[in-house]
This record gives C-alpha cells, structure tokens and sequence, in this order.
C-alpha cells in the first residue's frame, strides 16, 4: 500500500505545486510578460536562437535535463534508506531545484539569451564571468566524458537498446525537414516516430541486439571491453556534428520524440507501480529499510552526501547550463517559461520518485538474471506462494544493495541496473513480458543519457566561445573551432585511464568523485546570480536566498570531507592528488565568487545592472514552421 500512496500521492503533490507555488512565483516573484521580447525572436538565426512551440521545448528541456542523474543518484542513495532519499527528491525539486531552473531561464531570458555565467559579470561583478565560465568548463568537461562512458556502458551491457536509440536520429531529421522546410505539423510524425520507436525496441529485444565488438575485432584494453571504448568514440563523433547542426533539424524533433518516449514509459512505470502496490506484489516497507542501519563500511556520511548524491532529482547546478545554454535561446514567450523550468524539473522529480521506488520495491519483487549476450533472461519471483512476503522482499533487496560489496564495490552497471531491473518487475504486472520490460527501461536510460550528452556538447561550446570572446582568442569564438576543442576535452579525460588495471576508456572517472559536489556547488552559484537579480529590482529573495545558502553548503562540506578525511581524504593518498588538486582549484574559485558577491551586496539593493547595449532596428526577415511557433 505504501508503494500505490507514495506513487500516487507524489505526482498528486506535484500537479498541486506547479500551480500554486510555481505559479506564485511566475505572477509575482518574476512577473512574466506574454508581451516581453525574448531572444529567440530578438536574435533568430535559426541555428541557435529559434522561437519554439512550449510543447517541443518542453521535450528538450526535459530530456536535457534529466540523463541518468535521477537514476544512478536515486539509486545509490536508497542504500542510506528510501525515506531520506524521497524526502530530498520531494521537497527538493519543489522548493529548490524548481525554482533553479525556473530562476535561470527567466535571467537568460531577460539578457537575450546568454548563460548564467556570462550574466553574472553584470549583476555582481566583472571577475565572476571568467570564474562562473571556468568551473562550467571544468564540470562540463567531467559531463561529457562521464556521460559518453555511461551510454557506452549501456549499450555494451543492453545491446537491444542500440537500434531503438539510433534510429530516432534519421527520423528526427526528416521530421524536422519535414517541419520546417514543408511546414507540416509536427504532432502527428512525431507520434508515427514514436511507433516506430517502440517497434525497434521490440525488433532490439528479440532480433538484432546489436553488439559493436562483434563487427570490429578491437582488442580489449585493460578491464573496460572494446565495445565501450569503440562506443565512447563513436558517441563524441555524434556530438561534434549534433552540436552545430540547426536545433531545428536535430534537436527540437528528436527530443520531441524522445519526451513521447520517455514519457510513456514513465507513465507506464506510474501505472505499474500503482498496481503492484494496490494488488500486493509490490512492498516498499517490507522489501527495503525506511532507514538503512546495514550501511558499506566505506560509505560516506548522509549528511551532506545525500544532497550530492541525489542531483538531478532534486537539484542539479547542470540544469541552470540549460535552462540559460540552449532552452532561454527558443521559449517564444515568456508566458512558457513556468511551463518550461518549473514543469520539467518536477516531473524530473516524478522519475526520481519512481526509480525509488523501483530500486527497493520494484527489486523486491523478484530477483532474475541475464544469461549469455542478449539472450535469456531468467526469472525467480520471491513472493511466492507459501513464502513470507517481508522476508522475501528485504532478501531480495539485500542481495542487489550487499553491504560488504562496500559503497566502492557498487559499481555503475548496478546502479543502472538495479533501476532497469526493478522498472522491469513493474512492467510485468501490466503484462509486459521480461525481456521487452528490460529493454523499455533501459532505452529509457539510454535516451535520457544521449540527449544530455549533445546538449552538454552544444553547452560547452556556448561555454568555450564566451570564455574565447572575453580573453581575446578569436578563433575559438567560432562555432566549429570551439565544437572540435569541447569534443577533444571530454575525449582526452574519457581515453585516460583511471589505473592501469582498469586501461583506457576508464577516463572519466577519474574525476567523477569531484563531480558530484561541483555540480551542487555550481547550483550554489546560479542562486547567486538569481538572488542579485530580484535584489537589483527590490524583489523578495528569501525564497532563493535559503535554497543558495543550502547548495553552497552541503556541496562544499562534502568536497572538505572528500579532501580531509581521516581515513579516505585525498590529501592523505598518494593515488588522489590530482582529485585533492582540482578540489582545491574548485574551491578556490567559489570562495573567490562569493567574495565578490560578499563585496557588493550592501550596495547592489535597488541598484539595476549595467544594461546590454542596444540591438539594431531593423532585424533579417526569417521564414516559419508551425514547430518554431510561425503561423499555420
């Protein structure tokens, strides 16, 4: 029962939060105006900036957004327990990962378009450009390289998800050929798409699992196998191309399609939640620990890593790169925006929901494995008949969430899979076979991870050609230049080895223990920048003010514990320098915005900004399609 209350009642919750704090926060905090210029119309070059229907950049935004961040944090963090998890994912994404996100697309908005980054020279000071823009190149570096390795992992481990993936690229093209050039409507394809989607991950499933280490002979380097390196490169190559391609023509319909996807089968595991809990297969109490008290030996304290933990879920510094990266430059109205960065990020906060509830009552469901590559896929339910259910559930996820595995031993494969796997028992009540439930959740995965990985792309060289413009290098201000050069960043840490044992292709973890803690701080520093703007214009700020304060805290005490702890601290080992050293170089630069913040705030109350300079008269007339929000 607690699993149909807490499912039910979370997604309830959020509708009721979108339209009474959210929309406080639209009408009286940020003021929206469906009149108000906005940049996809004032500085439309339909590459960029292209005005756009609320519905297809919802599914961008959504999809951007949201990655494997809500489902490997939401994983790891149960072995704390499920009810601080779900506590965080609630109140977090209401309270502060909402209004993040909203905070940041409503500023871009209002500063034609640029990154949060690049307005926080003008509402604190001139240094916080250069220092906001370094640590978005260092976090999106670690993202890039973290983010091609998780896909490329997926698609090792579930080659069925390979075909469903790829094949919404070519069709996403022709759709928005069709769009834009025939100035059809964009609904309809996109629906056709979405069968054809649906019928690939069937055809994946059964027929062609494709495994990319048995169509080029690559030997295996160190402990990662070829197909994960192979995949890495192929990924990055994708990404070059993706990112200086119009939005129009990849982007907005391939993420449109992708939200239909997503969404349905977030809808699916709603709805197969909500019947496991009514008829009685699913047991959120009895299978795992409200409070874990059997925690890894090697496991971090819960405060504060259950805020870096749990990100994307609850609030991720990474959305504000979107919200002002790639959404700010198409909203056609301001009237969107609520509909947009509020919206998205609480049903974010649904899909952390339900991979909480998958990892500890969707595994204690039944336990199953995997025989051969892609073949078989074996199933033992563990509340059979005669069986004590509770003990049966807490068997289950104690066998999946093994303490003397340590928090180290709990490797990536697992936290992806223990939401693949649960997500699938779901699917089994609503009569879905095993074997295509598995492949549903885990193009889902795959999906939500390859539209972050282009945006991220695209973002970095927004990122590079600020930083270029700002330091006088002339030639990576240009689109491709500075394309090649974020590709090359985020291929060198991922082609590095993390240990001689684990060999190239291992790269990107390297830095992925910072990058928890610089994502959250990078949240910090986004409030930062919103809390200077409602303070220039007299509006109340206690609202971002706490949640900034929170996100700079937890984040930084965290990295402090990581740096200086007794027993694991960097400082300490041999092996963790470079962490230590670019923990430092983090920190340095946070505490160095927040001195500035520090040194104008007396004086920044009422005081607006230096305004952007004006934009010429007369602007090129463009051509419309009903998807960039012309006229039918």
């Amino acid at each position: 029962m607690a699993t149909l209350l807490i499912a039910a009642g979370a997604f309830v919750g959020y509708i009721i939060a979108y339209h009474t704090y959210g929309k406080w926060l639209s009408k009286k905090i940020f003021n929206v105006d469906g009149d108000a210029e906005v940049p996809s119309k004032q500085l439309r070059d339909d590459v960029d900036f292209v005005p756009t229907k609320k519905e297809v950049i919802f599914g961008h935004h959504f999809t951007s957004i949201a990655g494997t961040g809500p489902i490997v944090g939401p994983a790891i963090a149960v072995f704390w327990g499920w009810l601080p998890a779900l506590l965080w994912v609630l109140f977090g994404s209401i309270f502060i990962g909402a209004v993040h996100d909203f905070g940041a697309l409503i500023v871009s908005l209002r500063n034609r378009g640029q990154t949060v980054g690049e307005v926080a020279g003008r509402l604190i000071a001139p240094r916080t450009r250069i220092l906001f823009l370094l640590i978005l190149l260092l976090a999106l570096t670690v993202v890039l390289a973290i983010f091609g390795l998780v896909i490329a992992i997926i698609f090792a481990l579930y080659p069925e998800t390979v075909l469903p993936v790829w094949i919404t690229m070519p069709i996403a093209i022709v759709i928005g050929l069709m769009v834009y050039k025939q100035n059809a409507s964009l609904l309809g394809p996109s629906l056709i798409a979405l069968a054809i989607v649906y019928a690939s991950i069937y055809i994946g499933a059964y027929y062609l699992p494709i495994n990319i280490s048995t169509l080029f002979d690559i030997p295996v380097l160190g402990a990662f196998p070829n197909a994960v390196i192979l995949w890495t490169f192929v990924l990055l190559a994708y990404c070059a191309i993706a990112s200086v391609m119009p939005v129009w023509l990849l982007l907005q319909p391939r993420d449109f399609i992708n939200s239909h996807q997503l969404v349905l089968a977030l809808g699916l595991l709603l709805i197969g939640a909500i019947v496991a809990g009514a008829t009685g297969q699913a047991d959120l109490m009895g299978s795992a620990p409200a409070i874990a008290s059997n925690i890894p030996a090697d496991a971090p304290p819960i405060w504060p890593f259950l805020f870096i933990t749990i990100a994307c879920g609850a609030c991720s510094g990474f959305h504000c790169l979107v919200s002002s990266g790639t959404s700010s430059k198409q909203v056609e109205s301001e009237l969107d925006a609520q509909y947009v960065g509020y919206g998205a990020m609480l049903l974010e906060g649904g899909l952390a929901v339900i991979v909480i509830l998958a990892c500890c009552a969707g595994v204690g469901m039944g336990e199953f494995s995997r025989i051969g590559e892609g073949a078989t896929y074996t199933y033992q339910p563990t509340m059979v008949e005669g069986t004590d259910t509770h003990l049966a559930g807490v068997a289950a996820w104690e066998t999946r969430y093994d303490a003397s595995k340590g928090w180290a031993g709990f490797k990536l494969k697992d936290k992806v899979g223990a939401f693949i796997h649960g997500g699938a028992n779901f699917l089994g009540t609503l009569g879905i076979p095993l074997k295509l439930g598995i492949s549903i959740i885990a193009v889902l995965v795959a999906s939500f991870a390859a539209t972050t990985l282009d945006t991220a792309t695209r973002l970095q060289r927004y990122v590079i050609q600020e930083l270029a413009a700002t330091v006088h290098i002339k030639p990576l201000t240009n689109k491709y230049a500075a394309t090649a050069l974020a590709v090359a960043l985020g291929g060198m840490v991922a082609m590095m080895p993390a240990s001689a044992a684990q060999g190239p292709g291992s790269g990107g973890l390297i830095l992925w223990p910072l990058f928890g803690a610089t994502n959250q701080l990078l949240a910090g520093l986004a409030f930062m920048v919103i809390v200077f703007y409602l303070r220039r214009r007299n509006k109340p700020i206690a609202f971002a003010l706490v949640p900034m304060i929170i996100m700079l805290i937890m984040p930084a005490w965290a990295m402090l514990w990581n740096m200086f702890n007794s027993e694991t601290g960097w400082y300490y080992n041999p092996d963790k320098q470079h962490l230590f050293l670019f923990a430092v170089a983090v920190m340095a630069l946070q505490v160095w915005m927040i001195i500035e913040g520090v040194l104008v705030w007396t004086k920044s109350k009422g005081l607006l900004e230096e305004q952007l300079p004006a934009l010429p008269v007369s602007q090129p007339a463009v051509a419309t399609s009903p998807a960039a929000g012309g006229s039918n």
